[in-house]
């Protein structure tokens, strides 16, 4: 999102909004589904460095800028030299409490920036708020919440039906306390009016709720749903699978043999 520009440039809070989520999935998937990589560019022998997510849902580790004050608010610095002296999965947190802490800065600069007034700043928050933090993400939280929200889902019905794999477009069904389009779109207009009774479930690998056509996939072994584009697999893939074992679940298990 550009922050200046010669020409005033009129931005909504659903302008900031997009820039956050895309940013955000960008520093998930550094954490998580491309940790390997991520692990690899924050070498301590190098500067200090800092996670960037970037509004199309990439990131990159760099060096912060050189110009003060920057156009943005800048990361936490000197991420990389905390990396071999702490449990691995203790400094992942660390840095998602602290992209965490980046994000809302970036967010509620753009808020200052394009001169938001109390309403706009509180629906931005409500909206920030509804998403899960990259830290209950990286941390597993976002797992055990959604299954305190589904006391059921233990029980033998709910057990069958969570194998099915859901696309809205094919089925017409959802997956277990997944809203409606027509909750999302009161969501959408007034998420400080949604009932906490109706949170969405969400997804295991990138913590975001149910949207509109996304395939879904139920893990068989921790029972966690997932989009199909975050654990890599399609409506006509999963019809030739048996069992889904989530990337969590396979990877537990190779451990073990």
């Amino acid at each position: 999102m550009d922050g200046g520009g010669a020409a005033r440039v009129t931005r909504t809070p659903e302008d900031v909004f997009r820039d956050f989520r895309g940013r955000r999935a960008g520093m998930i998937k550094a954490l998580t589904t491309e940790v390997e990589k991520f692990y690899q560019k924050c070498d301590p022998e190098k500067e200090n460095l800092s996670l960037y997510g970037f509004p199309n849902e990439t990131w990159e580790v760099n060096l912060p800028a050189e110009e003060v004050p920057p156009e943005l608010p800048e990361p936490a610095l000197g991420i990389n030299f905390a990396r071999d002296g702490m449990a691995e999965k203790d400094w992942l947190a660390l840095v998602a409490v602290h992209s965490d802490s980046w994000l809302l800065a970036v967010a509620f600069y753009f808020s200052a920036r394009f001169g938001f007034d109390k309403e706009s700043r509180r629906r931005l928050f409500n909206m920030i708020n509804n998403l899960s933090t990259i830290y209950e993400v990286v941390t597993g939280t976002v797992k055990k919440q959604s299954k305190e929200k589904n006391p059921n889902s233990s029980s033998k019905s709910n057990k069958s039906s969570s194998k099915k794999r859901y696309s809205e477009a094919e089925s017409g069904k959802l997956p277990p306390s997944m809203p409606s389009f027509k909750e999302e779109e009161d969501l959408r207009e007034s998420p400080e009016d949604y009932n906490d009774e109706h949170d969405s479930t969400l997804c295991g690998a990138c913590g975001e709720s149910y949207g509109k056509d996304e395939f879904w996939i139920c893990c068989d072994l921790c029972e966690q749903w997932f989009h199909g584009k975050c654990v890599r697999i399609t409506p006509a893939r999963a019809e030739h699978i048996k069992q889904y074992k989530c990337p969590s679940c396979s990877n537990t298990k190779r451990a073990k043999v």
